[in-house]
């Protein structure tokens, strides 16, 4: 999709996504996997090299998806200097969840949005003998409790209360999730895109 925008030379035609980029807005759709990370790595580099105090904006919409991509999408967020706002838009599951719950500059979802958690889980059948498949248990037990540790730190739940949280697939609504300590501000869209 493309729009026109007016500027001293003229209107010129550019993608919306990166007249959305211009506007420090990054969004994070679909499945969490290693090319969107590394996607939305480029897109935070051009941001904070044009600009390191204005905050960029996430809006998310994901079903969540891998741990690792994940991860090191939150370490993104957590290691620049730039303030980083986090907007749900629709719903954000699983570790998408957990990325828009770890925004330390605001976190902001539509009235009826929703958030899910839940445990790891394995993601494709595991086949293998039962050292493997114990090596396997161990480390999505360890893979929990990293994920949980994120989620007190950001909700300022206890552990029990996380761990009692994420035991299920977990739906919060908008309301549920502002009382969880999940999200900030309820929001329009208006509000949204007004920053």
């Amino acid at each position: 999709m493309y729009v026109q925008v007016k500027s001293s030379n003229g209107i010129n035609t550019m993608p919306v996504e990166t007249r959305l980029l211009s506007q420090r807005r990054i969004f994070l759709e679909g499945e969490i996997d290693q090319k969107m990370a590394c996607s939305i790595a480029r897109q935070m580099m051009t941001l904070m090299e044009e600009d390191r105090r204005t905050p960029i904006d996430i809006y998310i919409n994901s079903p969540g998806g891998s741990v690792d991509a994940g991860l090191l999408i939150y370490d993104l967020i957590h290691t620049c200097d730039t303030p980083v706002r986090m907007y749900c838009l629709g719903c954000a599951g699983s570790m998408a969840a957990v990325l828009f719950a770890s925004g330390e500059h605001g976190r902001y979802m539509m009235p009826h949005s929703e958030l899910m958690l839940h445990e790891p889980g394995l993601g494709n059948l595991v086949t293998g003998n039962s050292t493997s498949l114990k090596s396997i248990s161990y480390g999505l037990q360890e893979i929990k409790e990293q994920i949980n540790f994120l989620l007190v730190k950001h909700t300022g739940r206890t552990k029990e209360e996380i761990d009692e949280a994420t035991s299920y697939d977990h739906y919060f609504s908008a309301e549920e999730s502002v009382d969880f300590g999940l999200c900030d501000h309820i929001v329009g869209f208006a509000e949204m895109i007004g920053g």
